[in-house]
């Protein structure tokens, strides 16, 4: 299950996404966690120090590793110098597990033991020197829309991105990659309208959203965003102790965080579960490939020198039944 947290800046969505991680580790589901924001700070949110998160791989970094392998055998990319970020599979293409191991985990995840389990962390990496002034980071997230466009997961395993603040997101389709987007929103006017830019922008693609209020301390904040997000509003999550000790360095184990923010995790991951039963492949590899020729269109072609929308392979649906196959029949 591919789950995004999304929010402005400063909201929690950091937070957030490492609190779900932790808990389902601690229930020792398989878990790969995806740092896509600007600010990497996810792995400091795991418990990890600068130099231990400074170390984490970068995706960015391995692009042309990751574009290869997931190039596979397949006819219609004439090489991996053609693949852009929305480069779509087809026949022949390698397929990524959530449990299994490849190349591309080898390269760019790093093994966490988290709470009684055991995750996987990647990260799209900082800017580089190179890139200051030059690149715009949706140049850093192509290889994250790469790896969930190739990904194939199933109902009981997990995907955690925590994603850019902002909408920012919206500058590419990997707001359509997954099966639940949370929204973490303060019960302020600013966050609201992140909410509702948001929820705009993502109406005509079926983007299953729902708002995590945080940082609520009394029914008056409950009560505002009820009023702004009515019945989007899934749950709300107050002040933690947990959390600033977390902040400073300092975890407690993590049963000890309060019982009603235990709760409130219960009711994400729940939420998420539900939405297996509408997953819909069709449309979703519908979605990459609507995506895949916006950007060949736009700059792609002219960038790769390629015409890139005959990579599409007309026949190729994404899901869980057909990829065995595919998984199956192509060797690194």
């Amino acid at each position: 299950m591919k789950i995004a947290f999304v929010g402005k800046g400063g909201s929690g969505k950091t937070t957030l996404s490492s609190l779900l991680i932790r808990h389902l580790a601690s229930t020792e589901a398989p878990v790969v966690a995806v740092d896509a924001d600007i600010n990497q700070h996810l792995g400091a949110a795991l418990g990890l120090d600068e130099d231990e998160a400074a170390a984490v791989p970068s995706m960015g970094a391995h692009l042309s590793l990751i574009k290869q392998y997931l190039r596979g055998s397949n006819p219609r990319i004439s090489s991996a110098a053609t693949m852009i970020k929305t480069t779509p599979p087809g026949e022949g293409s390698r397929l990524l597990r959530v449990r299994e191991d490849n190349p591309v985990y080898e390269a760019c995840a790093r093994p966490l033991r988290l709470d009684g389990g055991v995750i996987r962390l990647m990260a799209t990496g900082p800017f580089t020197e190179e890139d200051l002034g030059v690149a715009c980071y949706h140049s850093k997230v192509g290889a994250v829309e790469l790896f969930l466009n190739h990904l194939v997961d199933g109902p009981d395993e997990y995907v955690v991105v925590d994603m850019t603040a902002g909408s920012d997101s919206f500058a590419s389709g990997l707001f359509t990659r997954f099966d639940m987007t949370f929204l973490v929103a303060e019960p302020t006017r600013k966050a609201v309208s992140v909410y509702r830019q948001y929820t705009e922008y993502a109406r005509d693609f079926g983007v299953a959203l729902k708002v995590v209020g945080n940082k609520v301390q009394s029914r008056d904040d409950l009560e505002f965003l009820r009023d702004e997000v009515g019945d989007d509003l899934l749950v709300s999550v107050g002040q933690s102790e947990w959390v600033r000790s977390m902040e400073r360095g300092r975890p407690g184990p993590f049963g000890a965080l309060e019982p009603e923010n235990r709760e409130a995790l219960r009711v994400l991951r729940d939420a998420v579960d539900a939405t297996y039963a509408m997953r819909d492949w069709e449309r979703y590899t519908r979605q990459m490939v609507h995506f895949h020729l916006r950007n060949a269109e736009s700059w792609g072609n002219a960038k790769t020198g390629a015409d890139l929308a005959a990579q599409i392979d007309p026949a190729f649906v994404l899901g869980e039944a057909v990829t065995r196959l595919s998984v199956e029949g192509v060797r690194p």
